[in-house]
């Protein structure tokens, strides 16, 4: 870790890279491009298993907070909204739920009203909020719904839990965001719930609330 104090959802350098990113974000969760290396047998295996968890889900109204390009949001069985901070993201997540709506919006203060939402999905989202906004964002994920699923990156041997990684764009630009790495028992723990899925990449945890407040 550096000196800069971490952000991520209201840092302006991470919305501006996610807006670039949009038209290769797929690249991998495909394992293609830049991302071949990434054991294409096992990280496909992976995705898919991750894909039917999300697809296996109860058919719910359902709040995907950052979706990205809705590759898992399209997934999602009943009335979906996906939302993200890039208007670029949106535009391709929007083509891919027909039936749904994406629209651009904040994560730390969700446009809904109390209770709008049975359940809240969020995928490589939350991993990579500092303490003050995991904060934000539960406290608005349980306002909105009675349900937080959370997926996200899997802590693995060798790998430092909290650090600013480097990425790069096809364009060559480079990138710093912050980003921790978690358990499923972790994540479990961070949102008073239970492990839904724990493999070498991925994990997810989901928690319920009595009633949104």
């Amino acid at each position: 870790m550096s000196d800069r104090a971490p952000a991520f959802a209201r840092d302006v350098a991470t919305a501006a890279y996610y807006e670039q990113r949009a038209k290769e974000y797929d690249e991998w969760y495909l394992a293609q491009g830049r991302f071949a290396s990434l054991n294409p047998p096992a990280w496909h295996l992976e995705v898919s298993r991750l894909v039917d968890l999300v697809g296996g889900l109860p058919t719910a109204r359902t709040l995907d907070v950052a979706c990205g390009t809705g590759f898992l949001t399209r997934h999602l069985h009943g009335v979906t909204v996906g939302l993200d901070r890039s208007p670029a993201m949106v535009a391709v997540a929007q083509s891919r739920l027909p039936a749904g709506v994406a629209i651009v919006g904040d994560a730390l203060k969700l446009p809904f009203a109390d209770g709008a939402f049975d359940r809240v999905l969020t995928g490589h989202f939350y991993g990579h909020l500092p303490l003050d906004e995991r904060t934000v964002f539960l406290s608005e994920a349980r306002r909105v719904a009675g349900e937080l699923v959370v997926i996200d990156t899997a802590l693995r041997p060798g790998v430092e839990p909290e650090q600013w990684v480097e990425r790069m764009l096809n364009n060559g630009s480079r990138h710093r965001i912050y980003k921790r790495y978690l358990t499923s028992a972790q994540l479990a723990e961070e949102l008073g719930g239970e492990v839904l899925f724990d493999g070498r990449s991925f994990v997810a945890a989901r928690v319920t609330w009595s009633s949104p407040s």
